[in-house]
């Protein structure tokens, strides 16, 4: 489980094909704390640490085709910025709102607008009222994950919606790097999954 709270944006370095899985080696500050088995969120996706190189300062994890196909990791180049967060401590403030890194789709960003000093950033997912009424949408003022990162949804439309991203976030995660075309990972508030499923039973 995370919050949302980006830790750094770390650089990924090497990628490995292997049938249809792919493992991806990645370099941060915080390569000596970790540990193999260790759950870690990539761009808000939870990947576990599969093998740690403290002498070359890297770890590897692997995505399976599943993940690749839900999320923007398929994506990914070597020399790109992903942005990470490991997982929660129960014995500390939640900063952001609780994050499972479980991926339900991705969106491509539409349109980015600075504004004196702040960005705002629009972004397009496809719709579906199905899966909208199981809580899988933004609402105003709600949260929503964007590439691991805990935000707060303005201008909420069926198929869209915008945050505004302060310097310290645009700087330090991987925000500052997207544009017009990006594609990028969602997870939907996990509390508005279950309210709307406890509302089904009351129908």
């Amino acid at each position: 489980m995370f919050s949302g709270i980006v830790e750094e944006a770390g650089k990924l370095i090497k990628i490995e094909k292997e049938q249809e899985n792919v493992h991806f080696t990645l370099t941060c500050s915080f390569v000596s704390e970790l540990k193999v088995d260790q759950s870690l969120s990539h761009n808000g996706v939870c990947l576990t640490v599969v093998d740690v190189n403290k002498s070359e300062s890297t770890y590897k994890v692997t995505a399976i085709k599943e993940t690749l196909l839900k999320s923007n990791l398929g994506k990914l180049e070597v020399g790109s910025k992903v942005n990470l967060e490991r997982s929660m401590l129960m014995n500390g403030r939640l900063d952001g709102h609780i994050v499972q890194g479980h991926v339900d789709q991705t969106a491509i960003c539409t349109h980015v607008e600075e504004s004196d000093g702040s960005w705002y950033f629009t972004f397009e997912y496809d719709f579906d009222k199905e899966m909208a009424q199981k809580g899988y949408m933004t609402v105003e003022k709600g949260s929503v994950t964007i590439n691991g990162v805990s935000l707060t949804v303005v201008n909420s439309e069926d198929n869209s919606f915008q945050v505004a991203i302060i310097p310290y976030t645009y700087h330090e995660t991987n925000f500052h790097t997207f544009k017009k075309g990006t594609t990028v990972n969602l997870e939907f508030d996990i509390i508005g999954k279950y309210l709307s499923k406890l509302l089904t039973f009351n129908k």
